[in-house]
């Protein structure tokens, strides 16, 4: 006896049968949007890939065709939550590097934010869960950040020997510092941490 769930058809003792059909992309992002909510409610420990695919209406096995593991679906979970794409260039690399922070404030600051990061540092953390994070989170932000200030040295706005590397980690490690040392971490953060890596990197800050 089979019934339908998603994008295969399923026996009631739970094995997949799979049809050739594409996938559902209302499913993707219905497991998705579960997932964030688990992780904001409970954070990663606590998720269970049962509970999510329950929740978005659909199969552990669906859950895990797409992503194999729990660390694969927390990471893509984390990621499509990414406006990036809704920030293109502008003609103004320091409001862009506001932007970016604000972002990125928004985004640790978040329910669970940042325990997940700090489950990361743990010497005991899941090396596949930090690959990951590293490659869907981590890296594509130092990438965007260091794109924005190495344009305001191409631009001339920057000193030429600037030490992106650094200014780039200084970005986000302000607000990591002030979190851990139990500091208020105010709206005006992005502006005042962009205003402070502008400088270093021998910029004039607009007035």
């Amino acid at each position: 006896m089979y019934c339908k769930w998603d994008d295969s058809v399923v026996d009631v003792t739970g094995h997949d049968t799979p049809v050739g059909r594409p996938r559902d992309a209302a499913i993707d992002a219905a497991v998705l949007a579960a997932a964030r909510r688990h992780l904001s409610a409970a954070g990663y420990d606590a998720m269970s890939v049962a509970a999510v695919a329950e929740e978005a209406g659909t199969t552990r096995q669906a859950v895990y065709r797409r992503w194999p593991t729990k660390a694969d679906l927390a990471t893509a979970a984390i990621a499509s939550m990414s406006a990036a794409s809704d920030r293109p260039d502008t003609d103004d690399p320091f409001a862009d590097l506001v932007g970016e922070l604000r972002a990125f404030q928004v985004g640790v600051l978040r329910p669970n934010g940042v325990s997940m990061v700090g489950s990361m540092l743990q010497e005991a953390a899941d090396d596949h869960l930090g690959e990951l994070y590293r490659a869907r989170i981590v890296q594509p932000r130092r990438a965007r950040l260091r794109h924005i200030l190495q344009r305001a040295v191409d631009s001339g706005r920057a000193c030429a020997d600037a030490d992106l590397d650094i200014a780039v980690a200084a970005c986000t490690g302000v607000l990591y510092a002030l979190r851990l040392a139990g500091e208020p971490i105010g709206d005006d953060w992005a502006q005042r941490t962009a205003r402070t890596v502008w400088r270093a990197v021998g910029g004039d800050v607009p007035g």
